[in-house]
Order: structure tokens, then C-alpha cells, then sequence
């Protein structure tokens, strides 16, 4: 059901400026559902793989993630091209410049050649089409990540918080081009969140939590989701919490403590994310309506992540185009195209399910919780 909502989320914030806006998890917090997806995808990789390793079939533990990483690699060429070609046609047929003037699509017609060698080696990223990458390079280290937190999970957790504060602090990247700077999502700052879902996935598989139930870290995760939902929702917290950030980044403390950058995510957005999920793991009401039909469509899209990932993005840019060529102002439109587009995704799921089982092929997991753990799926767990 997370990844459900996760998925939901992303494709109402890939249409920015709408007023459904508000609903999403940007709006309660420092972070958004792209931590969450990359948390899950971490989560999914170690519960998919990991039994190869524990029974020693080394090159299947290798070649599922790379297979995978192939999949999401021919994923997002299509998906690349398919919105720059709805952009360029938004431009020559619909006279709406708007689009193709952002989001790195104007590169294109200023450096085409260079972004036709950029876009193939992963880059040149599109803006809203660059979750894709992180994840493609994530499966790639997948094995050795698997490998090493079965066996050294504690030296693996270390190594992977040394390169994210190395990364942030002094502030490499992987290059871009024909573009100057980096990527977007830095791939050696978000390594230690997919890390962290890799080690709650193992932990998963041997019936055990990675970080237990206690008192105090319960409380700790509703203290300070509780004082993120307060800087986000109240003017004069934002205020005073931005001058104890200020006044710490002038007195020397590294802008990866004290600042927000999500492309580095900096540890405000990292400690929120991890606090929302602490505290879902923990609810027995998260569980309780996970298993209720009323999460139906969330569960749906959930298990046929990469279809309504990949369908909800294109469908994303023609939103935009939609609200671009009609009348912005009305309220109308923006139901439409947003609750449109979610329930075409829901419908997208649906289909590919009934397909699924008409073929014979196995169902992606049910998935349940015990009290005191989070997600155990029954079968193959459901991937993106």
C-alpha cells in the first residue's frame, strides 16, 4: 500500500502548481515520496535477491538486480523520449512554449546533438524523469550491498553513511551533459537510503526488525515528524526554525546537518523520512487499513509499480499540457486531468493483474504485517 501511495504522490507532484498539492507528504514534512520509493526499492531488492546468496547461487544473486537494472534502463529511454516528444509537440501544435522552456528540455533545442550522447549514458536528465538513473545505478551495486549486509551488515551501514557525508560535505557528484553540474539525485547521497531499505529487507527475511520497537524512538519519530509538520504548516515555527538553521550553517556546522538539499539528501529530509517510516512500521492502524478494501487501489498499483510508474509519468506531462492549454484557473480542469490521470493508473494496474492471472503467472505478494514488523510478503515481492 506505501508504495501504492508513493506512486500516487509522484504523479500529483509531477504536475506542479495543482491544488491536490496539499494532500502530498511535501506539504507535512522535509521529504517527499521520493525518499519513500527509494526506501521501498531497497526494501524490494533484498527481499527479492537475497535468498540466491544464502544458498550460494552467486551469479543468480548477480544477474537478477543487473537484469532488472536492463529493464529500468530501456524504461526510461522510453519514457525520455516519449515526454520529449509530447513537449515538442506541445510546442509546434498546441503553441504552448511553457513546457519545453523547463526541466531541461530547452537543452535540447539549443545542444540537440549533445543530448542525444547525453541522454543514452544517463547524462542528461530530464526534469521529473530522473528517479530512474539513481535506481538504475542502485541495482547495479545491488549484489555487492545484498552480500556484504548479510554478512557485515554493521560495517556495510558505516561505509554507506561515510560516502553520503562525504559526498555531502564536499559536494561530489556524478557529471551531467552536455549540462554543467551534477545529477539531480545524487547517486552517493541516496545509496545510503536504498542501504537502509537493503538492511530492513534482510532483517525482513530473518522475521526480525532492523531497528526494534522502543518507547523512546517512538517518541523521538513523532517529535520531530511532528516539528516538520509544524515548519511546513506554520509560518512563525518556519521562521524560528530558519534562523537556528542560519545561525548554525554562519557558525561553521556543514550545510549536510542543517540544510535541505534534496539532491544531497541532507540529513533534515533523511531523519524525516526515516521517522515517517519508524512510525508506520509501528501503527497498527497503518496495518489494519492496508488490509482493508479501502486500500485496494493503493495495494493494486503497488504491486505493478513499474507500469504505473512509467504510465504515470508520461501521463504527468500531458497533464501539464493540458492545464497549460485549458483554462489553468478552473477548478474543473485540474480535477479532471488529476483525479483522471490516478484512476487511469488504478485501471492500468487492475488490467495488468487480471493479465497476470490469465496467463498463470505468479501473483505478486498480499502483502501482511505482524505486530512489531513491517511488510512481510507472503511470495516474490512486487518490484519497481
Amino acid at each position: 500500500m506505501i508504495r501504492g501511495l508513493a506512486l500516487a504522490m509522484i504523479f500529483i507532484n509531477h504536475v506542479p502548481g495543482n491544488h491536490y498539492e496539499v494532500l502530498t507528504s511535501k506539504n507535512f514534512g522535509f521529504s517527499d515520496a521520493a525518499e519513500a520509493f527509494v526506501l521501498l526499492a531497497g526494501v524490494s531488492a533484498a527481499l527479492a535477491y537475497a535468498k540466491h546468496f544464502e544458498a550460494k547461487r552467486w551469479w543468480a544473486g548477480i544477474a537478477g538486480p543487473w537484469h532488472r537494472a536492463w529493464v529500468l534502463y530501456m524504461v526510461h529511454i522510453v519514457i525520455s523520449v516519449t515526454v520529449l516528444g509530447l513537449v515538442a509537440a506541445m510546442l509546434r501544435f498546441g503553441e504552448v512554449p511553457e513546457l519545453i522552456s523547463r526541466d531541461n528540455f530547452n537543452r535540447f533545442v539549443e545542444d540537440p546533438v549533445g543530448v542525444l550522447i547525453g541522454l543514452p549514458l544517463l547524462l542528461h536528465q530530464f526534469g521529473y524523469v530522473n528517479i530512474l538513473p539513481l535506481y538504475i545505478l542502485l541495482m547495479l551495486v545491488a549484489p555487492l550491498l545484498i552480500w556484504a549486509g548479510q554478512r557485515r551488515p554493521g560495517w556495510l551501514l558505516i561505509g554507506s553513511l561515510a560516502v553520503w557525508a562525504a559526498a555531502g560535505i564536499t559536494w561530489q557528484n556524478l557529471p551531467n551533459y552536455p549540462n554543467q553540474g551534477g545529477w539531480f539525485l545524487n547517486p552517493f547521497s541516496w545509496q545510503l537510503i536504498f542501504v537502509l531499505g537493503v538492511l530492513t529487507g534482510l532483517a525482513l527475511r530473518g522475521k526480525r526488525r532492523f531497528v526494534p520497537v522502543r518507547r523512546g524512538l517512538i517518541l523521538a519519530a513523532a517529535v520531530y515528524a511532528s516539528l516538520a509538520f509544524l515548519v511546513k504548516q506554520v509560518p512563525l515555527v518556519d521562521q524560528g526554525f530558519y534562523v537556528v538553521m542560519k545561525t548554525l550553517r554562519e557558525a561553521g556546522v556543514p550545510y549536510l546537518l542543517v540544510d535541505f538539499n534534496k539532491g544531497y539528501l541532507q540529513l533534515p529530509r533523511l531523519l524525516h523520512v526515516l521517522s515517517l517510516a519508524y512510525l508506520i512500521s509501528v501503527s497498527t492502524h497503518v496495518r489494519a487499513f492496508s488490509a482493508s478494501r479501502w486500500a485496494w487501489p493503493l495495494v493494486v498499483m503497488g504491486r505493478q509499480a513499474l507500469p504505473v510508474f512509467a504510465v504515470g509519468t508520461v501521463l504527468s506531462f500531458a497533464a501539464r499540457a493540458a492545464l497549460h492549454y485549458f483554462d489553468p484557473t478552473l477548478t474543473i480542469v485540474e480535477d479532471v486531468v488529476i483525479l483522471g490521470g490516478l484512476l487511469a493508473l488504478v485501471l492500468l494496474a487492475w488490467v495488468k493483474e487480471l493479465s497476470r492471472a490469465a496467463l498463470g503467472a505468479p501473483r505478486p505478494p498480499i502483502v501482511t504485517e505482524e505486530p512489531g514488523q513491517v511488510a512481510v510478503p507472503r511470495s516474490r515481492p512486487a518490484q519497481i
